[in-house]
């Protein structure tokens, strides 16, 4: 649980720190559009070479991606043998019973195991290098020309921001309370199936009890301080974008267009 890396931030003084948190989360965002053009093994170099550069500009190791990657490897190599077993089109390498392995399914398991490791470590460049506070200002601003038709771009901007800062602290509330139910004699690693998910609700009532507890307490500190939304409210950080953040953007438009021209035909 302490290596889980998302929604922690790392102060640093790297270009990609410098960016502005809008231009950040709009290269993001169209990073996730373009990652699906990636269906080939040229697309796919071209964009493992992008992520590595980026993350190199951040100034952030790598082992520590790769570290904090480790409690997601699991759920991603879970997702992705869908496709090994599922997908029967294409030459048949292995046949056992009612399974059947296809070159086909190898790729698009090899293709979608890509897609969600390259995703995880942009996603979490952003929150690396982008503090929750200047995250949630980014999306309100992004989000303001739609308060024509009553989207709350306020609110939404606190939520989120509320949410990636609170996720670490689940994170340690989570490996605190597995420490105290060890020390109890509660072992999360014997028996089958079912006792193994036995054994998980000691860990969730605790943990369930002390976030609400959590919430209440922010609540209630937000009230004091007299919040009312964002009606009215004053910026203290004002976000200012730069010729950088134009070069950050243009550089994604770009690498989305090399991709669409790169793209194999009637692949997904």
């Amino acid at each position: 649980m302490d290596k889980l890396i998302l929604g922690r931030y790392i102060p640093g003084d790297s270009i990609i720190h410098r960016l502005d948190p809008r231009s950040k989360l709009l290269a993001m965002i169209i990073y996730i559009i373009i990652i699906f053009w990636a269906n080939n093994v040229i697309t796919n170099l071209i964009m493992l070479a992008f992520t590595l550069i980026v993350v190199l500009l951040s100034k952030i190791k790598l082992s520590f991606f790769l570290g904090g990657l480790k409690p997601m490897i699991g759920i991603i190599l879970f997702t992705t043998m869908f496709q090994v077993f599922f997908n029967q089109g294409g030459e048949t390498l292995v046949k056992f019973w009612f399974i059947r392995i296809t070159v086909l399914g190898l790729s698009q398991a090899l293709l979608i195991f890509m897609r969600f490791l390259l995703i995880i470590f942009f996603s979490t460049l952003l929150t690396l290098t982008t503090t929750p506070l200047s995250l949630s200002d980014a999306v309100e601003s992004l989000l303001k020309p739609f308060k024509v038709i009553k989207v709350p771009a306020h609110e939404i901007g606190l939520m989120l921001s509320l949410s990636l800062r609170f996720v670490p602290t689940l994170m340690d509330d989570t490996t605190r309370i597995m420490n105290a139910q060890k020390a109890r004699g509660v072992d999360f690693g014997e028996g089958n199936l079912i006792q193994k998910v036995k054994s998980i609700i000691p860990i969730l009532i605790p943990l369930f009890a002390s976030s609400f507890k959590r919430a209440d307490a922010l609540a209630i500190a937000m009230e004091s301080r007299g919040y009312q939304g964002g009606e009215g409210r004053s910026k203290y950080r004002l976000l200012e974008w730069k010729f950088t953040d134009t070069i950050a953007i243009l550089v994604t438009i770009s690498l989305g267009v090399t991709l669409f021209l790169l793209k194999s035909p009637g692949l997904k």
